[in-house]
């Protein structure tokens, strides 16, 4: 006989161990500790294959994603996690002292090679020895650090029991990598999608636009997808289960490579092969494949020969299936095509930004880890277009003393951990350096910082240092930068023949703070962004301790990006990647200007005129009309937007060909009879704008918010809840009537409605289940406050209810006309529950029970 403790116990385990899809027996309604015992017999197997498929696997060269390709290790019961700042003491440092050594070691040889022009595949070696010192120091990091554990299985089944999200049609099995939202995960993502919207689009008045998900493939040549996106795959013969080839070579490699029979020789063979792996062909991959007898990873069946596989989603565009195209796999490019009319709404100003919600595809060859790989998802992308010459932000300032936790690219190659630093010393440097040319007011805002220590520039009384930093200043500091203010007013009470006198040399400005240097971060807009995104996720209630800000690897780097920098939260998956703020350069608007033919330009002023030389085809309009009809505009416009060097090209293809090709109309010498060759006076230049690009994964930081606001209940570790932020929370407010008699209802409807007219989400629960009970059942969908009509609220005048929060159980009583405010107080943030407790007594018992 199965008592209850062990269903549950048997529930648990098989949770832990199979993805959703497996229950579908449940969905279609056999009951669940039915369906467990007839799979409970596989658990044992389950758990013996994930011993043996671990065992041998050495510390230093395990795999980073031990979980791939995998549905059996897609949960584990309890998760060891690390902090994002890990605070080590000196005995602890000390232990790490040799591996972090060993790292700085490698990757100064990395540099070394690359600054020396080594050959690309020795630098490959190199590079992955330094990860595979990175990996051992990264072990022994996580074994020193405090533990934390968390419990997926308790998280997943509490998920699936209130319905976040679910395996899309679980009913037919599911489909991996699929996944549909319930009634609280589509008001969550609502609400943080709302949060993102104020946070962003409102506070930074930006430009707002919503493209067509079918894009047709030119758009997506241009952009460098349709080359590009692919990956090389292969499939178990008998199960066809799908593997990505580069993936399984690695993973078979260091499994080999971390068993302690492998001589010395196999393993440097190994290691040389996994550093030319990113450059061979798919044939050299199937053949190395073929040579080691490589076999699927689940079943050890035989696998087919690699095929290319485009992870875009192919689609025929019309009846014809003439017009191919794909599902966009991103929505940046729906922006990017639109640049000049976003550009002639703005009034052709720089900067602006603009930004875009919605679902993009990726078909993953192997989606895993729940909402953290799959194959549609929901995106939330800015384009903050700017000069490239001018990077500046006007707001730096108001965000420069954010502190951050930043993972440099120098940190990584060290072997050192991430700092903990403002974001204005991350992009201006700290001290004097931060000070830069004094022409900025992220620059005037650090000398506030700067004085803030100290009375003046270099020391406890003036000297000429003080003297060129108030000469550079070409007006008084804001008032609201006191330490600066203080420092200017003083100076500026010398005569001058004080100033003259004060001691020291005297120097330029640059060779006192250095010039402008470039930090850790390129630019004051991308650290705007970066500033911004830490303080949303915050907002909306990721736990800082688990966030930390990641700079890209130049070989991670894209080779048109100038810095790439990723917010990742600590999950039980380990650090994933939630945002992505880059510096895209020119890059999309110029392969768009080479794909589509029309500029992606902006006329910036000239200081002086200056005379160009300019050739420009003289048109036969009237027979580029006649032949290419509706089309005409659009060539009519291409032949205006040529430049010099193309002008020179198309004359000389008329010339000797006859015909030229011109953004796929076919041009020819009757068209263009003539080319005018003359100089002009231009008071402007055309540059194309660099782009800074901040790209929210919305599903990805679902979940890690889900991950933590989990909790447990320390005195009963049945009662599991989401402590979710009140801004975010799905529910905002539950009303619980203490009976269901009916006196009890005009009590009821009169909060509900009130809580409504102030457009806040009510739940009444009126069940006939213990208050306990009911507050449990609110609980686990992260409501963070509730009402209690009583038998006080009935009988007594002035009728009067209780508030509970949720995290602390702590309850008030107030009168019932002060409610609705107090909750939309509480709600938008305006108020905090310590607050309340100060305004109204902390509610112990009523006193009337019937």
């Amino acid at each position: 006989m199965v008592t209850a403790r062990t269903a549950r116990s048997l529930f648990s385990v098989c949770v832990a161990s199979r993805p959703w899809s497996v229950w579908t027996s449940v969905c279609a309604g056999e009951k669940w500790w039915e369906a467990r015992s007839r799979q409970l017999h596989g658990v044992r197997t389950i758990w013996d294959n994930r011993k043996q498929a671990s065992a041998g696997w050495g510390s230093r060269h395990q795999s980073t994603s031990a979980d791939w390709g995998s549905k059996k290790h897609a949960a584990k019961r309890k998760i060891k996690l690390q902090t994002a700042q890990l605070m080590m003491d000196a005995e602890m440092e000390q232990q790490l002292a040799p591996l972090r050594a060993s790292c700085k070691e490698q990757g100064d040889l990395v540099r070394k090679l690359k600054a020396e022009g080594a050959p690309e595949m020795d630098i490959k070696k190199e590079v992955q020895e330094l990860k595979a010192r990175k990996k051992e120091l990264e072990d022994m990091i996580l074994k020193l650090s405090p533990a934390d554990t968390f419990d997926r299985a308790k998280m997943n089944d509490l998920i699936k029991r209130r319905f976040f999200y679910d395996n899309s049609f679980a009913i037919y099995g599911g489909i991996t990598g699929q996944y549909d939202y319930g009634p609280m995960g589509c008001d969550l993502v609502d609400n943080l999608l709302s949060e993102w919207h104020k946070h962003f689009v409102i506070q930074e008045r930006m430009l707002k636009v919503n493209c067509s998900i079918l894009t047709p493939e030119p758009v997506l040549k241009a952009s460098g997808h349709v080359d590009k996106f692919a990956d090389y795959m292969v499939k178990d013969v008998k199960t066809g289960e799908c593997f990505r080839l580069d993936h399984l070579i690695k993973q078979h490699f260091e499994k080999v490579m971390a068993d302690k029979k492998t001589s010395a020789e196999e393993k440097e063979a190994l290691s040389l092969t996994l550093a030319r792996l990113d450059g061979m062909t798919m044939e050299e991959m199937n053949d190395l494949m073929r040579k080691h007898d490589m076999k699927s990873p689940l079943t050890g069946n035989n696998l087919t020969d690699a095929t290319e596989f485009n992870l875009m989603f192919p689609i025929s565009i019309g009846p014809s299936g003439n017009l191919k195209g794909f599902l966009r796999p991103e929505t940046a490019q729906g922006i990017f095509v639109n640049f000049k009319r976003l550009l002639e709404y703005n009034q052709g100003k720089l900067p602006f930004a603009c930004a875009q919600v919605g679902n993009a595809y990726r078909n993953e060859i192997s989606p895993r880890s729940g909402l953290l790989r799959v194959r549609e998802f929901t995106m939330a992308e800015i384009e903050h277009f700017c000069d490239p010459d001018d990077k500046s932000h006007p707001k730096f300032a108001q965000v420069a003393n954010t502190e951050m936790v930043l993972y440099s690219g120098c940190a990584q190659m060290d072997g050192e951990s991430a700092k903990r630093m403002t974001i204005g010393e991350a992009v201006h440097g700290s001290g004097l350096s931060s000070l830069g040319l004094l022409s900025t007011t992220a620059e005037v805002g650090a000398l506030d910082r700067y004085l803030k220590e100290r009375s003046y520039i270099l020391d406890h009384s003036p000297s000429q240092a003080d003297l060129v930093v108030w000469e550079a200043l070409r007006q008084p500091p804001p008032s609201d930068l006191f330490h600066a203010s203080r420092w200017y007013r003083h100076l500026s009470s010398f005569s001058e023949k004080e100033r003259l006198g004060l001691p020291g040399k005297k120097l330029m400005l640059e060779e006192l703070t250095g010039g402008r240097q470039k930090g850790l971060v390129a630019n004051e807009t991308l650290g705007y962004y970066m500033a911004r995104i830490q303080q949303y996720l915050l907002r909306i209630g990721i736990n800082p301790k688990k966030l930390r800000f990641r700079q890209h690897l130049s070989n991670e780097m894209a080779h048109y990006a100038c810095d790439c920098w990723d917010a990742e939260c600590l999950t039980s998956y380990g650090w994933i990647e939630c945002v992505g703020c880059a510096d895209r350069s020119a890059y999309d608007l110029q392969q768009h200007t080479k794909g589509s033919g029309v500029k992606m330009c902006v006329e910036r002023p000239l200081k002086e005129a200056v005379m160009v030389d300019s050739l420009a085809p003289q048109p036969d309009k009237g027979m580029i009309g006649k032949t290419f009809k509706k089309d005409a505009k659009a060539v009519q416009e291409a032949l205006a937007a040529l430049t010099i060097d193309q002008a020179e090209q198309m004359d000389k293809a008329l010339t000797e060909q006859g015909e030229y090709e011109l953004s796929g109309f076919k041009i020819t010498r009757a068209m263009i009879p003539s080319f005018k060759r003359e100089q002009k006076k231009v008071f402007v230049e055309e540059i194309v704008p660099s782009v800074i690009e901040p790209s929210f994964g919305v599903g990805r930081v679902f979940y890690s918010l889900l991950e933590h606001s989990f909790r447990v209940r320390e005195d009963d570790d049945k009662r599991t809840f989401f402590s979710l932020a009140t801004v975010v929370a799905p529910i905002k407010v539950s009303v619980l009537p203490l009976s269901n008699k009916q006196e009890f209802v005009p009590f009821t409807t009169q909060l509900a409605d009130a809580l409504t007219e102030m457009n806040l989400s009510v739940k009444i629960d009126d069940s006939t289940g213990s208050i306990g009970r009911r507050y449990a059942r609110t609980d686990e969908i992260g409501i963070p406050l509730g009402i209690t009509v009583d038998f006080d609220t009935v009988n007594k005048v002035p009728h009067t209810v209780t508030v509970r929060e949720r995290d602390s159980t702590q309850q008030v009583r107030m009168p019932i006309e002060e409610v609705p405010l107090t909750i939309k107080n509480l709600a938008d943030g305006k108020t905090q529950w310590k607050d309340v407790t100060d305004k109204w007594p902390i509610f112990t018992s009523q006193e009337t029970t019937k």
